[in-house]
This record gives structure tokens, C-alpha cells and sequence, in this order.
């Protein structure tokens, strides 16, 4: 726990909630921290990932950076492989269904942070842009990556070359984000579709992001393997077993996660 990130327990699901909207050093190392421990704790089987205030993350803390540019711009952005690669890698392995609350505006590497995630809730009429030739720079956060993957080529480079801002609205509408709901219902809804995930068949969830993972690089072959491997696996798994009994019972399966 600290003043930059916090987690909460409740029912399999960890709910890590961002306490500032920029990403300073302090934020990312301990956002980092948080992960690693939930990834490490086999008592969750869902993560719910928000903001408080007025907005999920609007990337880089340029104040933080202006001073870092100020003391010496040829390491100033050795943060990305420092501190931005190992989050969104953590992020991204993460073995259990990650919800994101995005709760207000969401920019630069915030998005690249949103995206890391499995299933995105947004608030009506929140912000989105991608942000970062408006300040110089490439995109970082696998930003680029993920953009290709929910949105094809054509659009991301739009986006990446144009940082024009776009709502929560056409975020859904493009599949950015899956869910779109008033503010004020961004964390009721976030938490009750964590915890229908929390309460689901988990290693049935992992396999699907391992799929999900490598699907669209993968040749056919290779995906048509890997799915026999996991079925092969998940098979064998007390939840499937359940899930078959309550199916011929007429009853709903009740998941243990095993």
C-alpha cells in the first residue's frame, strides 16, 4: 500500500486503484509491485484495475520529466526500459481475467496500461488519445501493438500520427473499450464483471489469454497445437468435470478455480 497505488480484496478479486492520473517514477515502481504480489497470490482470480478522481491515467508526470530533460536528456527516457517495459509485461502476464475501470481520461501510456488488460469499462464521455507525437515522441506502453490488434493498421497510425482526442463512445464503437457507462456506474460495473470472472472456470480464462496471446502471429498450425495442448490440459481439470455434471444435472456449475 501507498499513497500513488492501493489494492483491495474482496471475493478473488484484487482491485488496484491508481491514485494519481500521472505516471511518475514513484507510481510506476509501485504499480509494478502491486502486480508481481497479485501475480504471486493464488487466492485471486480476477484483477479489477481503476483511477480515482476525475480520470484513469494520463501517462507520463511531465513535470517529473521536464526535470529529468533538464538534468540530462540523453537518459532521460531510459525510464521506458526501466520502469514502463517490466509493467506492461507484468501487466499482460498476468494469469487471471484483468478488468480495467477507466474511469475518466485516458492518455499516452495510460492507454497503453488500458489496453494491457482483458475487458475495458469506460465512463460516458471520458478522453482517450494516444498523445505522443503531440509531444515529440514515439508511442512506448505497446501502444502501437495493441492499437493494430483492436483496431487494424490503417487506424492506429491515424491515431499515433494524429493524437486527436476521441470519446469513450467511439472507443466502443471501434472495440477499444467494451463497456460504456455513466461515470458515477464505471466501478459497480467494473466490480460486478470482475467478480462474475472471479467466479468463473480460471484456468480455462488462462488458457484463453495464452490463445488470445499469440493468435494473431501464430501460423495456423501453431495455434491448432497450442489449442490441443490446453484442452488436452483443462480437460483433466475438476471445473470441467463440474461444468459437464451441472450440464446434464440442469443446474448451474459452481467453479473452484481447479
Amino acid at each position: 500500500m501507498s499513497d500513488t497505488v492501493t489494492r483491495e480484496d474482496a471475493d478473488g478479486v484484487a482491485t488496484i486503484t491508481l491514485q494519481r492520473p500521472g505516471l511518475s517514477s514513484a507510481l510506476r515502481i509501485d504499480l509494478l509491485g502491486v502486480v508481481r504480489e497479485v501475480a504471486a497470490d493464488e487466492s485471486v482470480r480476477a484483477v479489477l484495475l481503476t483511477g480515482s478522481g476525475r480520470a484513469f491515467c494520463v501517462g507520463q508526470d511531465l513535470a517529473e520529466h521536464v526535470e529529468s530533460l533538464r538534468g540530462d536528456a540523453s537518459t532521460s527516457l531510459s525510464v521506458v526500459e526501466e520502469e514502463y517495459n517490466p509493467l506492461i509485461l507484468a501487466l499482460s502476464a498476468l494469469p487471471v481475467p484483468v478488468v480495467v475501470g477507466i474511469n475518466g481520461a485516458c492518455a499516452g501510456a495510460g492507454l497503453g496500461i488500458a489496453l494491457a488488460g482483458d475487458l475495458r469499462v469506460a465512463a460516458a464521455g471520458a478522453k482517450f488519445t494516444t498523445a505522443f507525437t503531440g509531444i515529440g515522441l514515439s508511442s512506448d506502453s505497446a501502444l502501437a501493438a495493441r492499437l493494430v490488434h483492436c483496431v487494424g493498421v490503417s487506424r492506429a497510425a491515424e491515431l499515433l500520427f494524429l493524437p486527436e482526442p476521441f470519446l469513450a463512445e467511439t472507443a466502443l464503437q471501434w472495440g477499444l473499450v467494451h463497456r460504456v457507462v455513466a461515470a458515477e456506474e464505471v466501478a459497480e460495473t467494473a466490480r460486478r464483471l470482475a467478480a462474475r470472472l472471479a467466479a468463473g472456470p480460471t484456468a480455462a480464462y488462462r488458457a484463453v489469454k495464452r490463445v488470445l496471446a499469440t493468435a494473431a502471429t501464430d501460423t495456423l498450425e501453431e495455434t491448432l497445437a497450442l489449442e490441443a495442448r490446453l484442452q488436452r490440459d483443462l480437460g483433466q481439470t475438476a471445473d470441467h468435470r463440474e461444468a459437464v455434471e451441472a450440464f446434464l444435472a440442469k443446474r448451474p456449475p459452481e467453479f473452484t478455480g481447479r
